[in-house]
């Protein structure tokens, strides 16, 4: 499964929004949700967005192909235009600031409740167009 990822601010911090869009094997969209997450910085919106598609992940069979469950085999890709939440989450930076911390906390307690890790990626923010694009329609709606 892979799943793209986006959050942004608006000034930072400034009015944010955090979005994710689930890609099949086929390369079409199973699904995507967009968020309004209220003033915070584009950071937080960024890991606001993993814990949003863990989050749907944890909640629907629908985020799989027809007639796949997920088990501790399975695997959940993760594609950020964040290098700093990607390198954070695998554990390669150090994360500082609380706020932080507590969200990272909470990615991991939600892969411990789907019983697997999320591989993180890094990818240009033009590679992450839909997330990007889904982020901007929330945002763009106030």
């Amino acid at each position: 499964m892979k799943i793209f990822t986006d959050g942004g601010a608006r000034g930072n911090p400034g009015p944010a929004a955090a979005a994710f869009v689930v890609v099949g094997d086929d390369g079409r969209v199973v699904a995507r949700e967009g968020k309004f997450l209220g003033e915070t910085t584009n950071n937080v919106a960024e890991y606001q967005a993993v814990i949003l598609a863990w989050e749907y992940v944890v909640n629907s069979e629908s985020a799989l192909p027809a007639g796949r469950r997920l088990t501790a085999d399975s695997q959940v890709d993760f594609f950020l235009d964040s290098l700093l939440v990607v390198n954070q989450l695998k554990g390669k930076f150090k994360i500082k600031e609380r706020k932080l911390r507590e969200l990272a906390g909470e990615v991991k307690r939600l892969e411990r409740e789907v019983g697997m890790e999320g591989d993180y990626v890094y990818i240009p923010r033009k590679e992450n167009h839909l997330a990007d694009k889904l982020v901007n329609q929330v945002l763009d709606k106030l």
